[in-house]
């Protein structure tokens, strides 16, 4: 894929195809690092890394009150349900 460095007021601009934009999961305002590496631009998107969770402290977080321990009717049944 070939694309031109173009002058944009007093700065330069590189225009990224759409397509390139949607294989990198990456939009408009996306943050990205950009590298010389070995004579080449490598431009990498920035990933938010989200925090570990483990399942113990998201369970622990439930507030007790909450869990409804009864059974719902749903009425009877409108097909060919069987219960």
């Amino acid at each position: 894929m070939k694309t031109t460095i173009q002058k944009w007021g007093n700065s330069q601009g590189l225009r990224l195809p759409k397509v390139l934009l949607e294989e990198l999961r990456i939009e408009v305002g996306s943050p990205i690092t950009i590298e010389v590496r070995e004579g080449s631009i490598v431009l990498t998107p920035v990933r938010k890394e989200r925090p570990a969770v483990r399942l113990e402290d998201l369970v622990a977080a439930i507030p007790q009150g909450s869990l409804r321990r009864k059974e719902v009717d749903w009425g009877p049944p409108s097909g060919r349900e069987e219960w």
